[in-house]
């Protein structure tokens, strides 16, 4: 009897890792809408708190206004992007005359053929398409806008009814009590940490593009969007957004002096956010043990590429609460939690 409930549970893994798989094309965008519903919700909350019109405003006004703004700020941001990578490929003879300057006079002065050693050091890895990928990873998400926003536009229709349909679904009034409160706390942990994380990542993105600009880094506001976007990945995210704009300082400019200016002006917001500011404003809002986080972090990201690493924390953090609501698998959550505690 065990034995068949290992090889059905098993089997039930395989299924469900092979429909991740083979069905994230129309799985990612349906995330990445749901996440773009809660910060909606959150701004139509803020609306709502508007003293004495704010309870007064329909809410299909509210939804409007919220959805308008955000993707309102999303098509400037998209236009500014656009500017700067058409600036970036129109000079890019530039960067690679540069590049090629820099490598010689490194060749002439240490007597070394520097391409031969960074391939024996770091092999294969290769910085052109490590951005490359990422940059096609978001692409793949741009390209995929129209049916995000279309998910998300479904979303806000339907949110009226979930209550609804949550009645039909649990009649008996205890089994309906339970699934609110599960819902409601994967509701306040997505909506806590989504909203927290993007305020954060658009402080550092920020104060990022006022030390590039300064620093005189070309496309400043293409890097700075990217260190806002890499600080959704934990750990190795703001690690890879101070690498990036660094190494192209050194090609851009094709010294070590503005190279490790813009290394240790970026490293230092990324130090003092990541390590001071956002423990302090995110300390309650989740509950996952760093190696989880790490791990989750390596599945997703081969199963779903970049996109998975994005989206690997808010995922975890579902699965944590929804672990924690059921006796058989409250352990697992335990396990999966920070310090072991599962409110």
């Amino acid at each position: 009897m065990r034995i068949m409930k290992t090889a059905s549970l098993l089997v039930i893994i395989v299924i469900v890792y092979a429909v991740l798989y083979y069905g994230r094309d129309l799985i990612i965008p349906m995330i990445i809408a749901l996440f773009i519903w809660y910060l909606i919700k959150e701004s139509r909350d803020l609306l709502v708190r508007i003293p004495k019109i704010g309870t007064k405003i329909p809410l299909w006004i509210l939804n409007f206004l919220s959805f308008g703004f955000m993707f309102g700020i999303l098509s400037i941001v998209v236009s500014l992007i656009s500017h700067n990578m058409q600036y970036l490929n129109a000079n890019v003879d530039k960067y690679q005359e540069s590049l090629t300057r820099l490598i010689s006079n490194i060749e002439e002065t240490y007597q070394l053929d520097i391409i031969s050693r960074a391939t024996e050091f770091i092999g294969n890895w290769n910085f052109t398409e490590l951005l490359s990928n990422i940059l096609g990873s978001l692409s793949g998400i741009f390209s995929n806008a129209f049916t995000i926003v279309l998910y998300a536009v479904f979303l806000l229709l339907e949110e009226s009814f979930f209550h609804v349909k949550l009645r039909s679904l649990f009649r008996n009034n205890d089994d309906y009590q339970s699934a609110q409160n599960i819902i409601a706390k994967v509701d306040r942990s997505i909506s806590s940490y989504l909203s927290l994380k993007t305020l954060v990542s658009l402080l550092t993105g920020f104060l990022s593009y006022i030390a590039l600009l300064i620093l005189g880094v070309d496309a400043p506001i293409f890097w700075s969007f990217l260190i806002f976007l890499l600080n959704y990945i934990p750990t190795i995210g703001s690690l890879i957004a101070t690498t990036f704009p660094a190494i192209f300082a050194l090609i851009q400019f094709g010294n070590y002096t503005n190279a490790l200016a813009v290394l240790i002006v970026v490293g230092t917001i990324q130090v003092i956010i990541g390590n001071i500011l956002e423990p302090k404003v995110m300390s309650n809002s989740l509950n996952i043990s760093a190696l989880v986080v790490l791990i989750s972090l390596s599945f997703w990201g081969v199963l779903w590429g970049i996109s998975g690493m994005f989206l690997a924390v808010p995922i975890m953090v579902i699965a944590i609460i929804f672990l924690s609501e059921f006796k058989s698998t409250k352990p697992i959550a335990i396990i999966l939690s920070e310090k072991g505690d599962i409110n």
